[in-house]
């Protein structure tokens, strides 16, 4: 594929898009990079990063969600890395060494969950893992940003003496307080600290008797500020050892940009994936946002976009609250170009401008608000002229500009190039710049380009009828109210309902009237027709969908009321088996209750045992009854469904025999043939065929070639008269 022209992505608004991607970036290089986003000239490059942002876009409705991807850019580093004997800041190792760990943790969580992310996991697998960047960073830098004392032995040695000179100071310098406190040569403060180190607050008037090194004074001077002489010796040893803490950190710092410095182009790595994934995660978002999927990518030449939505259109009616109307249009080899004519404000531009926006953004790389059955292919070439382009700086007119830019198409139009032309032939006169529109298209037709183009002029209309894989369509409209319904209906071209729009905007009938008879009155009655027939498909449109709707009412009015039936009827068959089992359980209760009492009176067992059993074998009978009963009632259904089955064979065979003598009764009907000597004629029930020899009081003689017969003229059908 090649790269698609800049003023192609400007005339689709694809640069909005990118915004609106870039607003939904985590990190700043991020932003910055999604606003470079071009459409991807290689085939396999393009799938692949489709599949990404797929993958992600999953993630979000899944319990396995990617880790965070944040970072600081390392741009500056990677600088200062290139330069030798150069030494990084504290800041430049933190984002360095947060860098390495969030792509650990992204190698980490891809490597756990390459079945969910096969793309994503071969993407961070390519990168090479690095644990030696991280770990020399943390050997040296705390969690705070300071340094460790265990980043060198020296260091920790120089750290301690600092440690015990401090308290050395902070223990003499408290002697000294306490000694002149007491001799009340201190004001009232006490202690103050000046540039960083702790000094006495002497009363002016004891400034002499307080030995040490004065460092200022007050505002009104009634306060000297002195360190004490017992401090200023531990003061200058405290001094020299930091700057040799100084020292010793600079010559950590230099040793660890050494260490790190070899892995600067895998830093960069680091940092270009990172900026890619937070642009995937922008996609995907941005997808989200539109329920945008990844639709079929046809290997045919073969763009079928179902209730397709425009993005920017649809992201600004949601956040309205309004609808926004989709809309399905389908391209292939049998139907190559689509011809949109219809009514201004009838939402010609914006089908246009969907069909056009939708692929760029898929060959960039980005999901598309379609039905999950749309079907893609890809273009080498998007070739667009959408809008007044009138060049002041250029001298050029609107008419002057789409001329070149036509001349820009042909130079480029094949096979594999989709082109959209808004108000295709504007500009220029009527009759001639139809004419040379009507030239443009029958080129790109020959070269089998595939596009979409709206027109006014009824030529253009005219060839799209003409040309065999060129189809007219229309934006549908309103022809009572005059309101678009941007809904587009392939296979008929829309009239502009010039007049109608005119008279609904106030224009006087007579002053439309005057205009109607300026111009040839077959165009009107061209525009007219269209009109009429765009007003009858309407109201079929809302005809069939108000009997569709009644329809699939009362067959759900019948369905319900045929499960209520079957219901009811289970309920009452369940009930009286019911109530049948509990009679003869009373029943069988009674003759137990009548033997037991009467073994209560006697106390004899054996007759006791032989009723029992009289009235088990009973039960047991009444068992075998129902059980052949229920095998008969079986036998009986059988015999039942085969005398209905042999009822209906002799219906079906009467209705033969009726038809049969209804045919017999409409041959005797028909008018007899008179019959000449040389016809060739039939026996009815007969295949033969002979010709008459004689004709005689109603009987003929046949002749067969191999044999005459006496026939009754009656018996026979005529096949050929005798010329």
């Amino acid at each position: 594929m090649q790269k698609i022209h800049p003023k192609t992505l400007q005339d689709l608004e694809f640069p909005t898009v990118l915004q609106q991607v870039s607003s939904r970036c985590n990190t700043e290089m991020g932003k910055e990079m999604a606003l470079t986003i071009a459409p991807i000239a290689e085939k396999e490059a393009l799938l692949e990063v489709l599949g990404q942002t797929s993958e992600y876009l999953a993630s979000f409705s899944n319990d396995n969600r990617l880790p965070n991807h944040g970072f600081d850019a390392i741009k500056s580093e990677l600088s200062l890395l290139k330069i030798e004997n150069s030494t990084l800041e504290i800041s430049g190792f933190r984002k360095i060494g947060g860098i390495c760990k969030t792509v650990g943790i992204h190698q980490k969580f891809l490597r756990k969950f390459k079945e969910y992310y096969p793309l994503l996991h071969a993407k961070a697998d390519a990168i090479e893992t690095n644990a030696e960047i991280p770990e020399a960073i943390d050997h040296v830098i705390d969690k705070f940003g300071e340094i460790k004392d265990s980043a060198s032995a020296d260091l920790k040695h120089i750290r301690s003496q600092i440690n015990e000179v401090r308290g050395k100071i902070n223990q003499s310098f408290a002697s000294a307080l306490t000694r002149y406190q007491s001799s009340d040569f201190l004001d009232d403060i006490r202690e103050s600290v000046v540039e960083n180190r702790r000094v006495l607050a002497v009363k002016a008037m004891h400034r002499r008797k307080v030995k040490g090194t004065v460092m200022g004074s007050s505002k009104t001077g009634s306060i000297v500020y002195i360190i004490p002489d017992t401090t200023v010796g531990y003061t200058r040893e405290l001094n020299n050892l930091e700057f040799d803490e100084k020292e010793e950190i600079q010559r950590i710092l230099n040793q660890l940009t050494d260490t790190i410095r070899p892995f600067t182009p895998l830093l960069k790595e680091y940092q270009a994936y990172l900026t890619d994934i937070d642009i995937t995660a922008a996609k995907a978002k941005y997808a989200s946002d539109m329920d945008a999927l990844l639709p079929e990518i046809s290997e045919e030449r073969e763009l079928f976009l179902r209730d397709a939505y425009h993005p920017l259109l649809y992201l600004t009616n949601k956040r309205k609250n309004q609808k926004t109307w989709p809309q399905t249009i389908q391209l292939h080899r049998e139907n190559r170009i689509i011809v949109i004519s219809g009514p201004n404000a009838g939402g010609k531009s914006i089908t246009l401008k969907t069909i056009g926006l939708l692929q760029v953004m898929l060959q960039s790389g980005m999901l598309i608000p379609v039905h999950e059955r749309s079907k893609v292919c890809l273009f080498d070439k998007i070739l667009t002229d959408i809008g007044d382009n009138q060049s002041i700086e250029n001298h050029l007119s609107t008419y002057s500009y789409r001329l070149k830019n036509m001349n820009y198409f042909l130079k480029r139009c094949n096979d594999k190039t989709l082109f959209l032309i808004d108000e295709f032939g504007t500009g220029s006169d009527p009759e001639l710049g139809g004419a040379l529109a009507e030239a443009f298209l029958e080129v790109f037709y020959e070269r089998e380009a595939y596009g979409v183009i709206t027109t006014h002029y009824a030529n253009l209309k005219a060839l799209a009828n003409e040309l065999p894989h060129v189809t007219n369509a229309n934006m549908r409209f309103n022809s009572q109210t005059l309101e678009p319904t941007f809904q587009l209906v392939l296979g008929e071209a829309g009239s502009s309902f010039t007049f109608e729009v005119a008279q609904k905007n106030g224009i006087p009938y007579s002053l439309i009237n005057k205009a109607k008879k300026k111009i040839e009155r077959g165009k009107v009655r061209f525009d007219e027709t269209i009109a009429k027939l765009q007003k009858e498909r309407n109201k079929m449109v809302q005809t069939g969908s108000k009997l569709k709707e009644e329809e699939s009412k009362a067959r759900e009015e019948a369905d319900k009321l045929e499960q209520l039936n079957s219901k009811i009827k289970s309920k009452l068959e369940s009930y009286q088996e019911l109530y049948d089992h509990n009679q003869r359980m009373i029943q069988l209760g009674n003759k137990v209750n009548t033997a037991s009492e009467k073994y209560f009176l006697d106390n004899k067992k054996r007759p006791l045992i032989s009723e029992l059993l009289r009235i088990v074998e009973t039960e047991n009978s009444k068992r075998k009854k129902t059980t052949a009963k229920k095998a008969k009632e079986k036998q009986q259904q059988q015999k039942q469904v085969a005398q209905e089955l042999e009822q209906k064979i002799v219906k079906v065979r009467e209705e033969k025999k009726v038809e049969k003598k209804k045919a017999i009764q409409k041959e005797k009907n028909k008018p007899r043939p008179v019959f000449k000597i040389g016809d060739r004629v039939r026996l009815m029930d007969g295949k033969a065929v002979g010709s008459i020899d004689t004709l005689e009081k109603g009987k003929a003689v046949v002749n067969y070639g191999m044999f005459t017969t006496n026939v009754s003229v009656d018996q026979l059908e005529l096949v050929e008269a005798k010329k």
